[in-house]
């Protein structure tokens, strides 16, 4: 029997990035009695659970990694669900291919070791659209083909094939989300590991030129995290062991489109610059979410409503 996420205690991992610390604050208004992150803070922030932790969020800096880590924290807390959030972005497997790949593997064979021991009853594993690479066919849906085109994506396809291994052989109780291109409130916008609509409004907000890459035809489903966050609470008591669903929206977008639309919402009128093509992009992920909506009310947020939401963010955070 699956625990009700309320009054269980919930670990999050990678709960202080962006969309783990969204997660963080809609387990405790759902009335967890517990929830533990756990964040090596690679990208995440401790600023992205000040409301959290004032409402009783217990943060440990530390990597899942590291076996010692969650072993401590294992033995620390009675935990009844695991959200596996934990990752490094994407970007950055084309500075340290290895490591990206692995921190998607290591991390997830960790949890699952202490699940299979029974340390904890269910774990929520969030994979990626990145796994399915360039479209095959469209939309894609959870049956497309596993193509992943970056040693990020190809870590994270890994870990899928282990979830269902570990499930096959220990009967574990997990299940896969594989959210498409989220964007919202508190996505990282600093440095080579920003996303692309923070680091254009970033770049905006500082009197820098926003950057095409390539043509800019290259199309992303971009979904509001808060989207996400809600179906993934949606699903939790209904997804089938080892099985694996498509978080994403009714459409996609031009990377060239998003630029533009940010510069038009932030009143930008000066250039924007084209650069070379990023090797091993995808080129397109229009995604099926015929599943998701079958399952529950999915709730969709319209992209240029959550884009201005985005940027009144940025706009108040960035200094």
């Amino acid at each position: 029997m699956r625990p009700n996420i309320k009054n269980s205690t919930i670990l999050v991992t990678g709960g202080a990035g962006f969309i783990g610390s969204h997660l963080v604050d809609r387990l405790i208004n759902e009335g967890a009695s517990e929830v533990i992150v756990v964040d090596n803070l690679f990208v995440g922030s401790e600023d992205n659970l000040k409301d959290a932790i004032s409402k009783g969020a217990i943060l440990y800096k530390d990597d899942i990694e590291i076996t010692s880590s969650l072993d401590y924290i294992f033995e620390k807390h009675d935990i009844d669900i695991v959200f596996n959030c934990a990752t490094k972005a994407l970007n950055y497997s084309f500075v340290n291919p290895k490591n990206a790949f692995d921190t998607n593997v290591n991390g997830v064979l960790n949890i699952l070791e202490h699940q299979r021991k029974g340390h904890f009853k269910t774990l929520v594993h969030f994979s990626t659209s990145e796994v399915y690479g360039s479209a095959v066919y469209e939309p894609m849906d959870e049956k497309h083909p596993v193509k992943p085109t970056t040693t990020y994506a190809a870590g994270k396809a890994a870990a899928d094939i282990a979830i269902h291994s570990w499930v096959n052989m220990f009967d574990l109780d997990v299940f896969i989300v594989r959210p498409f291109n989220n964007y919202g409130p508190r996505q990282n916008y600093k440095g080579y590991l920003a996303g692309v609509i923070p680091i254009t409004a970033y770049r905006i907000l500082k009197g820098i030129s926003p950057e095409i890459h390539g043509s800019g035809l290259q199309t992303r489903d971009f979904i509001y995290v808060e989207d996400t966050v809600d179906a993934i609470i949606k699903l939790y008591p209904l997804m089938e062991k080892a099985d694996s669903i498509n978080i994403s929206t009714d459409g996609q977008i031009s990377m060239k489109e998003v630029i533009y639309n940010i510069a038009d919402i932030m009143n930008f009128k000066g250039d924007i610059i084209n650069k070379p093509e990023r090797g091993a992009d995808v080129k397109s992920h229009n995604a099926s979410n015929k599943k998701v909506k079958s399952m529950i009310d999915y709730q969709l947020t319209p992209f240029d409503e959550g884009l201005k939401k985005t940027i009144e963010w940025y706009k108040e955070n960035i200094k």
